[in-house]
């Protein structure tokens, strides 16, 4: 695989990926709008990655082309995404990088049963049509011959620096402080988590492997774990006791996100708590023999992950 990389986002996945490079040996940028993602052995220049033509120039001679990007705010992603989207891709297509994009489960939609990659992105919500959109120009794009794409989705993220973005990490400052906290839709459904460096390292693998290209992959991730027991799990790992945990359900989420609008965003998405939502992955660990990082060791990092003070 050629040594340049260039990496959009730096986020939980985007500054994993960066570190797992530059410590393989390679040359690595890493492009944020700000200019801050201060990846040790990384160049980081401030870029905005919806400018096709800076993303154009900023891609030339790289190898491979990481969309991590992730405009947090769901209330954002109809504006963002589109014009981002578009420029990513435009700019592998003409500098001849592959395009490694990260996904996630949205584009299936509510499912019965384990989700694996052969199912049919028929999300009815936004932002699933969005993230199916997304894809679908990429892999259209790859099966005409005009770039070598490839696509890996994880669930929801557990790990160190997802902070707010998480629904575990999301309270889990407050649960290290003793203090009940309170989950949404429901506490008990079994819901696979992902880890950022695991979903990094399947980026680097599948854009390294022509055989892997023009195809989803679903990133090796532990066994489903309820949101209450991935919390206790945490808080065991930092050497605190469990907490109280509370569920914040309809139609009391209906009340609080007419004023709250990112939990208007979210309802949208209650099917993937209210029930059991499972990621199959095994297609990814046959192919690339790659395994999640042991459950024990995410925990931890994730209790060690949040800032003193708390």
């Amino acid at each position: 695989m050629d040594h340049r990389h260039l990496v959009v986002g730096a986020g939980p996945v985007g500054r994993a990926l960066a570190h797992q490079l530059v410590d393989r040996g390679h040359e690595v940028t890493v492009v944020t709008r700000s200019g801050s993602a201060a990846v040790p052995g990384a160049r980081s220049p401030a870029l905005d990655a919806s400018d096709e033509d800076a993303l154009t120039r900023a891609a030339e001679g790289a190898g491979v082309l990481y969309n991590c990007a992730n405009p947090g705010d769901y209330t954002r992603w109809g504006k963002v995404w589109p014009p981002l989207a578009s420029a990513l891709l435009a700019a592998a297509e003409r500098t001849g990088a592959v395009y490694a994009m990260t996904g996630n489960l949205y584009p299936y939609g509510p499912v019965d049963g384990p989700m694996h990659e052969g199912l049919p992105d028929a999300a009815t919500d936004a932002k699933g049509r969005l993230r199916a959109a997304m894809w679908r120009a990429a892999r259209t794009a790859h099966d005409e011959g005009r770039v070598r794409v490839v696509e890996v989705r994880g669930s929801d993220y557990i790990g160190p620096g997802v902070g707010s973005n998480g629904h575990i990490t999301r309270v889990l400052p407050a649960a290290l402080r003793g203090r009940p906290v309170t989950v949404l839709f429901a506490k008990d459904q079994p819901h696979t988590f992902t880890s950022p460096a695991d979903v990094a390292r399947l980026l680097v693998a599948a854009a390294e492997d022509d055989t892997a290209h023009g195809r989803v992959w679903h990133v090796p991730s532990n066994p489903p774990r309820t949101q209450e027991q991935a919390l206790t799990d945490v808080l065991r790992a930092a050497g605190r006791p469990p907490v109280r945990v509370r569920v914040l359900r309809d139609p009391a989420l209906a009340g609080v996100s007419l004023v709250v609008p990112v939990l208007r965003e979210m309802r949208a998405l209650s099917y993937q708590w209210d029930r059991p939502y499972v990621l199959d992955d095994a297609a990814a660990r046959r192919h690339f023999g790659l395994e999640p990082t042991p459950w024990d060791e995410v925990c931890r990092s994730t209790a060690h992950g949040v800032p003193d003070g708390r």
